[in-house]
């Protein structure tokens, strides 16, 4: 495993890189299940939030828009890439309540009890040791306030994530990764137990199977290049990754996959 430094250089490097396809019309379930995350906490006007792994703000923005001008939401991520991105449509929105800052949430140096609700969508899992870091976010959840951890369930983008890594064993074996980084909280049961592992209170942990839907097979190409399997796609060369890239579309059109399951878990913790 690596250790915390390689982990969050790893993690920059590969949303850095992503993001030139990251708010694609293909990766709509970004804001999909940021907003989901945000309207299951019942914000109130003049709430102060904090967002962590935010992204290009697909739940800090619809934070924002909920608390109101008297409410000030923070978002923090490790890839300044993403981070434009999301003061740029910020700025489009006319939000003066957001603010969007590079850093590692693990040492941010917030006061203890200093935000209503602290949001985590699909970023807890980076973080080696997730059980140090659901005690630091808890740490600053004032008395009364809540912390939202989303992930991913057991079946995320299938069929079309197994015909990637089957694509990748065959040209790269060694790039093939046996397990990926939520497999350790990818049921309600292990999710729920971390966070009570991490001091937090009254977890509730809801688990959603849905679907993301396909306009063409050409969406899940730019939905790898999107999201964290870009790491593995830019290891590859050029001849490599068109055999890769053909292999999942054929697959994707031969089947008439036209959507891919995805299950994701909601917990919410009350202090």
């Amino acid at each position: 495993m690596l250790d915390k430094q390689e982990a969050i250089a790893k993690a920059e490097a590969v949303f850095n890189a992503a993001s030139d396809y990251f708010d694609a019309p293909a990766l709509s379930f970004w804001n999909r299940f940021g907003k989901q995350t945000i309207d299951r906490l019942s914000l109130h006007p003049g709430d102060r939030v904090l967002d962590v792994c935010c992204g290009t703000g697909a739940s800090a923005i619809p934070a924002a828009i909920s608390v109101g001008s008297t409410g000030q939401v923070l978002g923090i991520d490790i890839a300044e890439s993403l981070l434009q991105l999301a003061r740029n449509k910020s700025q489009q929105q006319g939000l003066e309540n957001i603010e969007f800052r590079y850093g590692d949430f693990e040492n941010l140096g917030l006061p203890d009890a200093s935000f209503d609700a602290i949001v985590c969508v699909f970023g807890i899992f980076f973080v080696p040791d997730m059980l140090s870091a659901i005690r630091e976010l808890w740490r600053m959840v004032r008395p009364g306030g809540k912390l939202a951890i989303t992930s991913w369930g057991k079946q995320v983008f299938e069929p079309a994530n197994r015909v990637f890594w089957d694509a990748i064993e065959v040209d790269r074996p060694d790039l093939c990764k046996k397990y990926t980084p939520w497999d350790r909280i990818s049921n309600p049961a292990s999710l729920q137990a971390l966070l009570v592992a991490g001091g937090a209170t009254n977890v509730e942990v809801f688990a959603e199977a849905g679907t993301h839907e396909l306009a063409a097979a050409e969406d899940w190409w730019t939905m790898v290049l999107g999201g964290g399997l870009r790491g593995t796609s830019d290891q590859l060369d050029p001849a490599a990754r068109e055999r890769v890239r053909q292999a999942n579309l054929n697959f994707l059109r031969t089947n008439e996959v036209h959507s891919l399951e995805v299950n994701v878990l909601y917990a919410t913790a009350h202090k």
